[in-house]
């Protein structure tokens, strides 16, 4: 069995609902690329369809037919105030015909008034979801537990619950939904990239492309670019998580603590918070190319790719920026983008 076949068969043992509109394009990025000396293209996964589209449509999939297959008729998801992955599971559920209930975490520290209210969490609200509050925002085990006895709540009251946990120690449902993005980036018979660059966050999304990648036998450098923690953390954080998908699928592939490449030159002053570097890469991307990125995820990861190359570590290597999505935040962010 070819290496594609063995991948194929492996992700079909789990129960998927079909939402993203793929393949999504792979797009050159000539003027951004040549003031930056490096050939420059994008993965367009802000295509990915509904709501704005973004990573969290190829995750949902996953997480949806896991919900369905429970016969839930709700979601339950904990984020930060203006995640993208609130707006897209409210939408999806919506799609899929279940209520859905965000707990929104204080992770951002001064925050205005837009950002409480416009944006992902606009969006939110036109989908109907069901808003709660969590006061912390590096508290997984505590979101979560606040989120399980919600669950419990909405038991007692005869509806059936699926929570979505974003924690490390949880299944890593997710990132199959970029196990499949990989299987569709080399399906797609491009010529060959010398480097990947991906934002990194709860790390789903860099352990599955990982993952993927290399069970398909593509030794492509994935170079994720931190949006939350520190490098050091990170890399913990990723490796576990590519084993994790790696025994979920039952595949006997190991990715090696040198091949998790981690950049987090452009992460201060923390999550979700501007700097020069990100105000520059989203202003630059957006006026030599027409192509917006949000200042939480690909405005870090653009931020990250552009840093790497003026330090010469990329420099006339053909790389393929994968673009998560990410666009109502800039709308909660415009009193610091102007």
């Amino acid at each position: 069995m070819s290496k594609i076949a063995a991948l194929r068969e492996a992700l079909a043992q789990f129960p998927r609902v079909e939402a993203t509109h793929a393949p999504t394009p792979v797009e050159a990025l000539p003027r951004l690329g040549a003031a930056f000396g490096l050939d420059l293209w994008v993965k367009r996964d802000d295509c990915t369809g509904i709501a704005f589209g973004g990573n969290k449509v190829r995750q949902l999939e996953f997480y949806i037919g896991a919900a369905q297959a429970k016969g839930a008729d709700t979601l339950l998801i904990t984020s930060a105030v203006q995640s993208n992955f609130m707006r897209t599971t409210a939408a999806m559920g919506r799609r899929f015909g279940m209520e859905c209930h965000i707990q929104l975490e204080d992770r951002v520290p001064d925050v205005s008034a837009l950002y409480q209210s416009n944006g992902n969490v606009l969006l939110d609200r036109l989908f109907g979801a069901t808003f709660h509050s969590y006061p912390e925002g590096e508290d997984e085990a505590g979101a979560d537990a606040s989120v399980a006895a919600i669950a419990e709540g909405l038991k007692a009251e005869g509806k059936t619950p699926y929570v979505i946990p974003l924690s490390a120690d949880s299944a890593p449902t997710g990132a199959l939904g970029y196990v499949a993005a990989a299987l569709e980036l080399v399906e797609a018979n491009l010529p060959p990239f010398d480097d990947i660059i991906v934002s990194s966050g709860s790390a789903l999304t860099h352990a599955g492309l990982l993952l993927g990648l290399r069970a398909l036998g593509n030794t492509t450098p994935v170079y994720g670019v931190c949006v939350r923690r520190n490098a050091e953390a990170q890399s913990a954080r990723v490796a576990k998580r590519t084993a994790d998908v790696a025994a979920l699928l039952g595949l006997d592939v190991q990715v090696p603590s040198t091949d998790v490449r981690l950049f987090d030159g452009v992460l201060a002053p923390g999550y979700g918070q501007l700097n020069d570097a990100v105000l520059s890469a989203i202003k630059q991307t957006a006026q030599l190319e027409g192509l917006l990125l949000d200042p939480v995820y690909t405005g870090k990861a653009m931020a990250g790719a552009l840093a790497l190359a003026k330090a010469k570590k990329l420099a006339g290597r053909r790389v393929l920026f994968w673009h998560t999505g990410g666009t109502p935040a800039l709308f909660a962010y415009a009193d610091q983008l102007v």
